[in-house]
């Protein structure tokens, strides 16, 4: 008997030695946290961006408000008003915003479009990540006034828009001509090469030379692709 008991105190000492051992070699649960929102990011405050709004385009605007409303509030998560008095298109972030870019590439939209650019290649600018907008003025390629300059304005756009069509085209960019500002929509690359063929015309090139060479850059810039 008291062999008996004192196998089975040694046996019992065995088994909690053993659950000791077990309990104390299971790791702590590891701690699990979620992706931070835009909104925590940015530190919970709500960022603004506010874009002005010359008068020559305040009835554009007015008439394709709500293709430029739609796509910013509902996809983009991003609050917009137009401030009458301010006359400036205000931008806010929001808690349930999903991007922190977000911000900036609807400010980039409306600023495309208050340029002149339609709102189906405006749009591209919150669809896609590599899509700049740059802008430059005749006078920063070559000084010219009077007929020199209307001259060269007609050299650009063509009869009927026919050069800038072919430029656009064959960049596969989008060319706003307004007055002696030029802006062009598209990407880095792409900007380039028609910004250099807008500026050989600006020179005085004719346009069968920059068509020409239009045709062996952008056959080079579809092999890259």
């Amino acid at each position: 008997m008291v062999e008996q008991e004192g196998d089975a105190r040694q046996a019992l000492r065995t088994k909690q030695t053993g659950a000791d051992v077990e309990m104390a070699v299971v790791p702590p649960p590891k701690p699990e946290f979620g992706p931070l929102s835009a909104h925590e990011m940015g530190g919970g405050k709500f960022q603004f961006r506010k874009v002005f709004v010359p008068a020559h385009r305040y009835t554009p605007i007015k008439e394709h408000w709500m293709e430029i409303y739609t796509p910013i509030f509902e996809q983009m998560k991003i609050d917009i008003r137009m401030n009458l008095k301010a006359r400036k298109v205000e931008l806010k972030t929001r808690k349930d915003t999903p991007d922190a870019g977000a911000l900036q590439k609807c400010a980039d939209f409306v600023h495309a479009f208050i340029l002149g650019f339609d709102i189906q290649d405006a749009i591209a600018l919150l669809r896609l990540d590599d899509l700049y907008v740059e802008s430059f003025e005749i006078k920063d390629v070559k000084t010219l006034k009077g007929e020199h300059l209307s001259r060269a304005i007609g050299r650009l756009s063509g009869k009927a828009g026919k050069t800038k069509f072919a430029i656009e085209n064959s960049t596969r960019t989008r060319v706003v001509i307004a007055d002696t500002r030029i802006h062009i929509l598209g990407s880095f690359a792409n900007i380039r090469v028609a910004r250099d063929a807008l500026c050989s015309l600006i020179l005085g090139s004719p346009a069968g030379k920059v068509y020409s060479k239009l045709r062996t850059v952008s056959s080079r810039l579809a092999e890259k692709f």
